[in-house]
């Protein structure tokens, strides 16, 4: 695939989402992400209003759950509420272990449930498997 893929990485934690983006750098990963630290930024990114008015729509989604002023959960439902977004993969990267996530996640339409390890080499590991499988295995939409 010759295209870049766009990421919307929501991710409040400045240092995972540094570290996600110097792996992909480190790796050679085609991506461009970009990145918004709550729910209420993706959003504004995924409809472009405001200071996102340029945004482009993402190829994949990398979603935190546990963020401040929207939740993870209330940007799932919305994603996957809506006809315009509702077929962008929507992968959940947390730390939550919660059997309740889990199932909350995948009944609201997420594509996968990842939880973060604590472990830095495990972590490196968790974020260069997502290259592999969704950089370089799968295949988006065009986006319209």
């Amino acid at each position: 695939m010759s295209d870049r893929i766009r990421v919307l990485l929501v991710e409040d934690s400045r240092a995972d989402a540094r570290l996600m983006i110097e792996v992909f750098k480190e790796q050679q990963i085609n991506v461009d992400v970009d990145v918004v630290r709550d729910g209420e930024q993706a959003m504004n990114y995924l409809y472009r209003r405001g200071e996102y008015s340029e945004s482009c729509v993402p190829d994949l989604i990398i979603l935190d759950l546990n963020m401040p002023k929207k939740d993870g959960r209330e940007v799932l439902s919305e994603i996957k509420n809506d006809s315009s977004l509702s077929t962008i993969p929507v992968v959940i990267l947390t730390t939550s272990q919660s059997e309740e996530d889990i199932v909350k996640s995948y009944k609201l339409h997420a594509s996968c449930f990842v939880t973060k390890p604590l472990d830095l080499d495990k972590f490196i590991e968790i974020i260069k498997s997502l290259d592999r499988f969704w950089f370089q295995a799968v295949r988006f939409p065009a986006n319209t």
